[in-house]
């Protein structure tokens, strides 16, 4: 009896000594055994032995309460492998991206993440066919992302068990197969651009037509296309648009190609000297601006003239007069060079007859509202006045596309400015300049958001490329306040507030939303690196607020502070950190900790030159 005693009380003193979860990989061996497994972890710098992922601020960890939430490892051109049994060492992660890099394969078997909420796979290399169980353990997930891809075979038949999801991103592979009935309350969805057949089902013609796009062995509604019929009439306005959509965007992706061609370093060919959303924005060639047939190729605005018959394009609405009346005729008599297209659409450049050169923008998925109370925000935007913002001249409407007509602005966008143009305006942007950009922007969404106090996101698409520079460097907001009128799932995958922290690991957006992108343009301007949060291609960048933050809690803060201000301001250093102390301020990862919008504008106002 003894002798069983003095073994229980070994037994008991092991345990004391090595209790059981010692036997399980600490969240920083289960990250580093992750990171071995890939092939080129050099963007995982940060991820370090005998540290901390949270309080060490490592590189796409994403923490709640000092406990690692979410993996956020995007465009970081990681390839290899992933070792998922090291992820089932962390039993709180709920989200995972790998957005956009080189992984190829088979899916890795990320089901036996029982607790997963996100999985976010787009824009990589894998390939071939997901079994049909095998979302079956995952009863969790919300949002599924695996666009991009070269996925085979039908769509798994598992995703139709999954009660939560509400995001679900399929396209551009090469799903074959049914569409599976999913009853689920999706708010986002897309399974455009695959091999997928039969008739759509009922249950499912809620969603808009370009969810099941370019399929073509699809039919049903939403589609135009009947399931008995075969196809439908094609001799309308309807497939002649399409045709002439076609034909634009195959002359944009040639031109693309050529410049790629001719160009080693095409970054900057989506930050033009123009604004646009993602795009380039069009050159029309004209005795003032002879450099424009250097850029692109010819295109002409093609439309019905006002009051055609129904389907036509009809008119412009001007909604601004300050720079002249002007209507579609005038826009259709302009040539046009098309660049390239964005999220929202494709953009031109037009130099009209009376000298007034304007940007014009046709956007997709604005369907939102209604035609009247389009109508009526348009008019809205109209009328709206200030030094810092741009608002539109004109507007034209079709359920399909609408135009979006404003000012061209020679100088283009702060984005091509700072990275872009090495020249002369690059130059300009002494530390005065710089600081009197933010306090521009600051002043500009000051005024936003007291014209849209109400709204969840104000500006919602906040960004560099969305900051216009007059001539004098005045800066000037632009497609701010169009997040009510997108429609949710194009938001989703267009807006920059979507592409934030708040939503990729808190699936929430807010004011403050706002309040971390302009924290990027803050740490942008004062930096001088190109933040790699806008990039979309994997080709680079700089995480500005891992960088940032971590130089700070090193003390290392005057490193931060591009050396062409330092070179020639140094006197002004003390300035220059406190404006970076604000753009970090603004850029907490938790929405809770970081500064409303008045008190960052307030804080902005108080440095001084």
């Amino acid at each position: 009896m003894a002798a069983v005693r003095l073994l229980l009380f070994h037994l008991l003193l092991l345990l004391l000594l090595f209790p059981f979860s010692s036997f399980s990989l600490s969240e920083n061996e289960a990250l580093l055994n992750l990171k071995k497994s890939f092939s080129n972890p050099v963007a995982l710098s940060s991820w370090v032995p005998n540290q901390s992922p949270c309080s060490s601020r490592w590189l796409g960890v994403i923490c709640f309460n000092n406990i690692v939430s979410s993996l956020h490892l995007a465009d970081l051109s990681l390839s290899g492998t992933i070792d998922v049994d090291a992820l089932t060492q962390i039993p709180t992660l709920r989200s995972i991206s790998f957005i956009n890099n080189s992984f190829s394969g088979p899916i890795p078997p990320f089901n036996k993440l029982g607790a997963l909420k996100a999985l976010y796979l787009a824009r990589n290399h894998f390939s071939g066919q997901i079994p049909s169980d095998f979302f079956s353990q995952l009863a969790s997930l919300k949002k599924i992302w695996i666009s991009d891809n070269n996925f085979s075979g039908p769509i798994p038949s598992s995703l139709t068990n999954l009660r939560f999801l509400t995001e679900l991103h399929l396209e551009n592979n090469q799903f074959s197969g049914p569409v599976p009935e999913l009853k689920q309350g999706i708010k986002s969805l897309d399974m455009s651009n695959n091999k997928l057949q039969g008739e759509i089902p009922a249950a499912m013609s809620r969603f808009d037509a370009n969810s099941f796009s370019n399929n073509e062995g699809l039919c049903g509604k939403p589609l135009i296309k009947e399931c008995e019929a075969g196809s439908s009439e094609g001799s309308g306005w309807g497939m002649k648009m399409v045709i002439i959509l076609i034909a634009a965007v195959a002359l944009a992706m040639i031109f693309v190609l050529m410049r790629s061609k001719r160009r080693r370093d095409d970054d900057f060919s989506v930050m033009s000297r123009d604004h646009v959303d993602e795009v380039v924005q069009v050159h029309v060639p004209s005795s003032n601006h002879s450099r424009a047939s250097e850029r692109g190729s010819k295109k002409e605005f093609t439309s019905s003239k006002k009051g055609s018959s129904r389907g036509g394009m009809g008119d412009l609405v001007m909604v601004n007069d300050e720079k002249g009346v002007f209507g579609l005729p005038d826009l259709m008599k302009a040539a046009a060079e098309v660049l390239g297209n964005g999220g929202l659409g494709s953009a031109y450049k037009a130099a009209m007859n009376n000298g007034l050169s304007v940007v014009v923008k046709r956007m997709r998925e604005m369907n939102k509202v209604s035609r009247d109370i389009f109508d009526a925000e348009m008019r809205r935007f109209g009328r709206l006045r200030n030094p810092n913002i741009i608002t539109p001249l004109a507007y034209h409407y079709r359920k399909e596309e609408k135009l979006f007509v404003t000012e061209y602005m020679p100088k283009g966008s702060l984005l091509y400015v700072l990275h872009g143009d090495r020249g002369s305006s690059h130059a300009d942007l002494n530390w005065p300049m710089r600081l009197n950009i933010v306090k521009g922007i600051a002043r500009g969404l000051g005024f936003i958001y007291s014209e849209f106090p109400n709204e969840v996101l104000p500006h919602g698409n906040l960004k560099s490329s969305n900051v216009l520079l007059t001539e004098n460097y005045e800066p000037l907001l632009s497609d701010f306040a169009f997040h009510p009128l997108i429609n949710p799932n194009y938001a989703i995958q267009t807006m920059f507030a979507y592409k934030t922290p708040d939503y990729v690991s808190y699936q929430h957006v807010s004011q403050k939303t706002d309040v971390y992108c302009l924290g990027i343009i803050v740490l942008e301007i004062i930096t001088g690196k190109f933040p790699s949060q806008y990039h979309s291609n994997g080709k680079g960048g700089t995480d500005v607020v891992h960088w940032v933050f971590t130089a700070i809690s090193e003390r290392r803060e005057a490193e931060l502070i591009d050396p062409e201000l330092m070179s020639n301001h140094s006197n002004s250093l003390n300035q220059m950190l406190q404006l970076l102390q604000v753009g970090a301020a603004c850029t907490e990862s938790n929405p809770d900790q970081r500064l409303n919008m008045k008190e960052a504008i307030r804080r902005i106002e108080e440095v001084q030159v």
